[in-house]
């Protein structure tokens, strides 16, 4: 079977370079290169992108092997109907590896028809690091790198307002773009850029926020022959994904002009405010995910699929996911719709996502996922929610290690892991529960000083450890319901 190419595919034309992408990975390649592909496909975008490889060790070189060339499949569930979509990406036309060709990666910022920056250098990537010089080929910071490519830019168009530069990173951190562009301007400084250039990406150059949500496996390493069987080439760099897509930007009319999403049928959010859809997600497809873990795996289970199938597992998820609704401020129907689409995709049965894998840094994930729905749903309410805090209580018998003599697979900083050591040698459940609820670092505030909430965490852990979790959450149900 021929190895994917251009020639064998019928792609002589070479579209332009309108995109710098720093990140050759799965998940840029299956969310934000196929959302360019929509945009050639249905607007007639005609943008090129030439991904830059952010690390030493990287992947670029497979990617030129194939001419740019890989293929994606959409896998996914829909109102309980499996779904495949195949995809052939087509728009990467150049990939450059800045510790082997520097110059080509400097001789990005003299194309013309460059508009925008995409980076996904993961949460750690947006850093500065201050030993970094515009002389290093490369520097070691991805911000330090854009730097020093912005500059060359500006350089080369003698400061052009019209050749300033749109930056769109995706990195999973909390106001991205404005991290990023501090950090430039830091650079700036520390490089004693002349004023002319901070004049030029204060002015010229927009930065805009994201959210990204994609669930992205990447390579079906133990299924390939599968799905090689589905392709008359061959392709080493197939990527898998969930066919479920949301990318909101912050930005207003000049960035819709820019990039017409809008006329597509992606579901890409150009909006003012990105913090109302960070909220959603943040509380409702990572709130549930963080809530069944130790729930569901101190029932018996491994998966997520498995938990929202199962009847006892699936209803407490359901339950949950409602709670967690009626604390969110936003359009109703829009809040629905998505929680409908986050139990979809929950049950994809083309990802087997593992509880264990979930579980890595739980309390952290707790005090910024869970627990302001479950404040903010006391202060709704003058009540505690019954599932949320049930679902505390299995996190802090989670913690503890074990369970029906197995190990459980807890996975935190030690200090966390030690601090639990120590409540759970405590003599009673109570004692307990207020070295939990009253420890800070944990919080963020002392959980104690809520209104009953350490009465109904002893009492979920006792039916917990008395009655087994199925029966004990029942016993602790009742008395929401009567």
């Amino acid at each position: 079977m021929e190895k994917l190419n251009r020639k064998s595919q019928g792609l002589e034309h070479k579209l332009p370079i309108k995109v710098v992408q720093f990140g050759e990975g799965n998940f840029l390649r299956a969310f934000v290169d196929y959302a360019f592909q929509k945009l050639n496909k249905e607007v007639g975008f005609d943008a090129g992108i030439a991904v830059v490889q952010p690390l030493e060790n990287g992947m670029v070189h497979m990617l030129n092997d194939q001419d740019g060339l890989y293929t994606l499949f959409l896998n996914g569930i829909k109102k309980g109907e499996k779904i495949q979509e195949i995809e052939r990406i087509t728009n990467v036309v150049a990939g450059i590896n800045p510790y082997t060709n520097y110059n080509d990666y400097l001789d990005l910022a003299k194309e013309a028809e460059l508009q925008f920056v995409i980076s996904n250098t993961t949460e750690a990537g947006i850093e500065y690091i201050d030993t970094d010089t515009p002389q290093m080929r490369p520097p070691v910071a991805f911000p330090a790198r854009l730097t020093v490519l912005l500059h060359e830019r500006f350089q080369h168009f003698n400061g052009d307002p019209t050749k300033g530069l749109t930056i769109i990173p995706c990195e999973l951190i909390n106001h991205n773009a404005d991290t990023l562009k501090e950090i430039i301007l830091k650079y700036a400084d520390l490089w004693q850029s002349d004023a002319a250039f901070k004049t030029w990406l204060l002015e010229a150059c927009s930065f805009h926020n994201t959210l990204v949500d994609r669930i992205v496996p990447g390579y079906p390493r133990n299924e390939i022959e599968e799905y090689n069987s589905k392709l008359d080439y061959q392709d080493d760099l197939i990527v898998t994904a969930e066919p479920f897509f949301l990318w909101v930007i912050e930005g207003g009319e000049a960035l819709k002009q820019k990039l017409p999403f809008h006329k597509t049928n992606l579901n890409v959010k150009i909006v003012d405010d990105m913090q109302p859809f960070r909220t959603l997600k943040v509380r409702i497809l990572n709130g549930a995910h963080t809530t069944m873990v130790p729930f569901s795996l101190l029932y018996g289970n491994e998966t997520v699929k498995e938990t929202v199938d199962g009847d006892f597992t699936g209803q407490f998820v359901n339950n949950t996911i409602s709670e967690i609704n009626g604390t969110l401020q936003m359009d109703k129907n829009e809040i629905n719709a998505y929680a409908e689409e986050v139990m979809d995709r929950f049950r994809n049965p083309f990802i087997k996502h593992l509880l264990s894998d979930i579980a890595l840094n739980s309390i952290s994930k707790f005090k910024v996922r869970v627990l302001p729905s479950l404040l903010q749903h006391i202060q709704n309410h003058q009540q505690l929610p019954a599932n949320l805090t049930f679902s505390f209580a299995c996190l802090i018998r989670f913690y503890k290690g074990d369970w029906n003599g197995k190990t459980l697979p807890v996975k935190d900083t030690p200090e966390i892991v030690g601090q639990f050591k120590s409540a759970w040698e405590l003599s009673d459940l109570e004692a307990v529960t207020n070295a939990v609820l009253s420890n800070e670092d944990f919080w963020g505030e002392d959980l104690t000083k809520i209104d009953g909430l350490p009465r109904e965490i002893t009492l979920a852990l006792s039916e917990i450890e008395n009655n087994g979790l199925e029966q004990g959450y029942q016993n602790f149900n009742k008395q929401y319901q009567s």
